[in-house]
């Protein structure tokens, strides 16, 4: 749960480290170093900071959040629990600050990547339906909303998708 600074640090003692234990022939603990080299540039790639981002964006400080998520080297790269959370996340941030585009962009791409269960996956697709119906487009939103009303499990969910409906009803 570390920065990308932290990690850069981290992988540079590691190597020192080994360079250092193999220098004084201590092979059996350079190879540890080694592998912890190798564990953290692996977890840089595939879990990057979305953790510690995730711990902020609860939190409700977006800027720092939006900050350790431009850390990520390469999306496309991530591990697909944290992909998901790394488009909701910026889905979410650009939502609040009325970025609409954006995020249906990013709402879009995290439907697609699994979440912390169908309840999660419902309400990016209620947002993806409520993004629609703000663009009156009837169609995508009856068919967020269908494929929401399927996966919704909680109570507060399955209320807002029948306001949705309401509203989808009005266009």
């Amino acid at each position: 749960m570390y920065n990308a600074k932290g990690r850069y640090a981290l992988m540079i003692l590691f190597a020192i480290s080994g360079i250092i234990l193999v220098f004084y022939k201590q092979h059996e603990l350079a190879a540890v170093a080694g592998f912890l080299f190798a564990f953290v540039l692996w977890s840089h790639f595939k879990h990057s900071s979305i953790l510690l981002a995730s711990k902020y964006f609860k939190r409700n400080e977006f800027e720092r959040a939006r900050q350790l998520l431009a850390e990520v080297p390469n999306p496309d790269r991530l591990a697909k629990n944290r992909r998901g959370y790394y488009e909701f996340m910026l889905a979410n941030i650009a939502l609040k600050e009325e970025e609409y585009d954006t995020a249906e962009y990013h709402f879009q791409i995290a439907s697609r990547f699994p979440l912390g269960g169908k309840n999660d996956k419902a309400f990016v697709l209620i947002h993806l339906a409520n993004l629609a119906l703000r663009k009156k487009d009837k169609e995508r939103a009856i068919a967020y909303a269908e494929k929401a009303k399927e996966l919704a499990v909680t109570a507060r969910s399955k209320e807002i998708i029948e306001k949705i409906e309401r509203e989808i009803t009005k266009i």
